[in-house]
């Protein structure tokens, strides 16, 4: 029989379908899934389960859902550049990156994560065996893309041969613990015939598939000198935009663009301090909503945003709207923790399974302790919850105390349970050096 965990005297946010708040909560959990939750008056606690008391001083939250990120051992080094610049100086890691510099890579960036309170994360990023590998020493859910390409001078990137090797090997895992995926990179990398070998690979094996795409004008304006039509409109011609397809960015969409994704159903990863740090845009986020699409939050990981935490993403997104569109009711903190949650799991087709707190689905929670400076005051009045809109607009990925993934504590007072911090920093810290060397050594590779 699994341990019970009952965590008491707790403010619970479930991001259920009516975003219901137990102000005085309790949730009750195993490793088998969430047994029950709602108001203290109303849930008995079993007998010996393990207490937790939160005292009037934690929230609980699903686990955050990160739907675009990538890993890297290189947070900081290409800096201070728009998106045609940038991406050559980035991929020059990728040039020097051999198997052991991915798990590492994957692994500091899963560390980040965790700590931060997310417990998804959705990595396109090469090698990715290896990310299996450190997100099982974490306890962290992957969503795992391959970096794929087949234009002759982006050799360094994945294969579709190397990608079908990891859903094969992908195979021994739960499905919901990680998922692989089909990954291209961008639209000028990838030949006509590799989307639509993509697309039968994706039905095939039932894989999903994830581009980036229409990320700066320039961008938009390259693709279509190319191939005479606009980016969206061009995925569509070669078969990839369907129910499962996931695009990242979608900064420059067109109406009509915007209207094909809505009629294949294809969603929309967001990354909205990316978008604003390589001064590509701000995405049109209402005209997402107006058209329906499954819209959720990513980081882009720390090489174009320096920071893996959604707390961030939820607060800076929220604000990149309202001053874009000069409305300050653009984006709410419920909408923000929406997508940071359930949305970004109905993004990624496991919103049955996790991104909300309701008996009967896993047991991804996070605590946050609200007894802090910057998250008072902790209490309703007037019909208003402070809370509420301080932690989108107050909480850093620090404030995150505790985190279950599937019912197991994988962070527990601030420290990793499945790892020793200290030894994992210093080996990590040591390989990214040995990595630098090699990079060194590396010629940056135009987009074109």
């Amino acid at each position: 029989m699994n341990d019970v965990t009952a965590i008491l005297n707790a403010r619970i946010y479930t991001v259920d379908q009516h975003f219901t708040v137990y102000m005085n909560g309790v949730i009750v959990f195993d490793e088998d899934g969430i047994q029950a939750v709602g108001e203290a008056s109303k849930i008995p606690i079993p007998p010996g389960a393990s207490v937790i008391d939160g005292a009037g001083r934690f929230a609980v939250l699903p686990g955050l859902i990160d739907v675009h990120s990538h890993s890297s051992l290189l947070k900081g080094f290409s800096e201070n550049a728009q998106l045609m610049d940038w991406l050559p100086q980035y991929q020059r890691e990728h040039h020097a990156l051999s198997e052991e510099d991915a798990y590492f890579g994957c692994l500091v960036s899963y560390m980040e994560a965790v700590k931060g309170g997310t417990t998804t994360v959705m990595d396109m990023y090469r090698f990715l065996q290896r990310g299996a590998d450190a997100a099982r020493t974490l306890g962290l859910r992957v969503h795992l893309v391959p970096y794929a390409a087949d234009h002759p001078t982006k050799h360094f990137f994945e294969t579709l041969e190397t990608s079908e090797a990891l859903i094969e090997y992908c195979a021994k895992y739960n499905r919901l613990v990680v998922q692989p995926w089909l990954g291209l990179e961008h639209i000028t990398y990838c030949s006509e015939h590799m989307f639509r070998k993509t697309r039968d690979l994706s039905d095939r094996y039932g894989i999903n598939i994830h581009t980036h795409t229409s990320e700066q004008r320039e961008e938009v304006a390259m693709v279509h000198a190319l191939f005479g039509d606009r980016p969206v409109k061009k995925l569509h011609d070669w078969g990839i935009l369907k129910p499962g397809t996931v695009l990242a960015h979608c900064v420059w969409l067109d109406d009509a663009e915007i209207a094909i994704l809505a009629d294949t159903g294809t969603g929309v990863a967001h990354c909205p301090i990316s978008n604003m740090k390589l001064a590509s845009g701000p995405a049109p986020l209402a005209s997402f909503r107006d058209a329906g699409l499954n819209v959720g939050l990513g980081s882009d990981g720390g090489i174009s945003n320096n920071s893996l935490s959604l707390w961030e993403c939820m607060k800076v997104g929220s604000l990149l709207q309202k001053v874009t569109r000069l409305d300050a009711t653009a984006v709410s903190a419920e909408e923000s923790i929406r997508m940071a949650t359930i949305d970004g799991a109905r993004l990624l087709g496991v919103d049955r399974h996790i991104g909300s707190l309701e008996a009967g689905k896993q047991a991804d929670i996070i605590m946050i302790d609200l007894w802090r400076p910057h998250l008072l005051p902790i209490v309703e009045f007037e019909g208003h919850d402070p809370v509420l809109w301080n932690l989108v607009f107050a909480a850093q990925a620090s404030d995150v105390e505790h985190v279950w993934v599937g019912g197991r504590r994988v962070l527990c007072s601030r420290r990793l349970t499945g790892i020793d911090e200290d030894d994992a920093l210093r080996a990590i810290h040591a390989r990214t050096i040995d990595l630098l060397k090699r990079r060194a050594k590396m010629d940056a590779v135009p987009i074109v």
